[in-house]
């Protein structure tokens, strides 16, 4: 699993050299945000089903097609596909907290997911309007302190970004 302590020690390995001291201040600061970090994955978990489903209705909101209970098998397969894909790509953030890096993420989040949805014809319009109100959402100090928020708000952005 990457996290900033294994890619900095694996560039430096690549490179034939011990990490830099450049390299070791990217760490120290990865390992002095690791409180906000936690808090931000401790108040996530607290509230996983409730961020989800906010996000994902925010995503019907804007996308009203998505939730036409009556019409074809197909409309209800990618709701019910919606749904469990935000409420995993929230769970990713979530771990990716946790390590201090994006490997969870680019792992089993990003890695050929453009090409999965394009195969199956899925847009990802939707996964991107869920993730942007999760993001909008936040507040500090009302969910999180700045700094978990920051931390919260930047893993978003790149799962937005991702999917863009």
């Amino acid at each position: 699993m990457k996290s900033v302590v294994t890619t900095v020690i694996a560039a430096a390995d690549a490179a034939g050299r011990f990490p830099s001291t450049s390299d070791l201040e990217s760490v120290q600061g990865s390992i002095q945000r690791s409180a906000a970090r936690l808090e931000a994955a401790e108040k996530l978990a607290a509230n996983l089903d409730a961020v989800a489903k906010e996000a994902y209705d925010a995503c019907i909101k804007k996308y009203p097609y998505l939730n036409n209970e009556g019409e074809a098998n197909s409309n209800d397969t990618f709701k019910a596909k919606c749904q469990r894909d935000v409420k995993h790509y929230m769970r990713l953030l979530q771990y990716c907290l946790v390590v201090g890096g994006t490997g969870p993420l680019d792992e089993w989040g990003i890695a050929g997911q453009r090409e999965v949805y394009r195969a199956l014809g899925l847009p990802t319009a939707p996964y991107v309007e869920a993730l942007s109100f999760a993001r909008n959402r936040g507040c500090s100090p009302r969910d999180m302190s700045a700094q978990a928020l920051t931390e919260y708000n930047a893993l978003l952005d790149y799962a937005i970004n991702s999917l863009s």
